[in-house]
């Protein structure tokens, strides 16, 4: 099993509040997936209309109710709307190890935002997960 909750776990850290991916947010995955500097170091499908976002959001929901993957919404506290993800991802098979991955709207680069973000998602991923690495 690789994350045990009834309820999405959301995180607050004291600039940003990552939360559960929603179809609300398919414009900004639609805007952040492709975008050049976003991904440029990042082999993925590029999404070119709203249906690929929203398969991909439904791609993000069914891997967590499987269990397989935690994905986070990142947000400003101020404002809910997605200004990037990040999420655990590709566990180990005995579940002590997993991958981190993460992109963020070129416009809130170099703020320290994925930096903080990053450190709730591994202090959750070490204190409630127990992860090893």
């Amino acid at each position: 099993m690789t994350h045990p909750f009834e309820v999405f776990p959301s995180l607050d850290t004291p600039r940003l509040y990552l939360r559960e991916l929603k179809i609300e947010d398919a414009e900004q995955v639609l805007f952040l997936r492709p975008d050049k500097e976003v991904t440029k170091f990042i082999k993925r499908q590029i999404p070119t209309k709203i249906q690929d976002a929203l398969d991909f959001i439904h791609k993000i929901q069914l891997g967590y109710s499987k269990r397989e993957t935690i994905s986070w919404v990142i947000c400003t506290r101020d404002d809910p709307k997605m200004i990037g993800s990040i999420c655990l991802w590709n566990y180990s098979l005995d579940r002590k190890t997993a991958e981190v991955g993460y992109d963020l709207n070129p416009l809130f680069q170099n703020q320290g935002i994925m930096t903080e973000a990053l450190q709730a998602v591994l202090n959750f991923g070490f204190d409630t997960l127990q992860l090893h690495k």
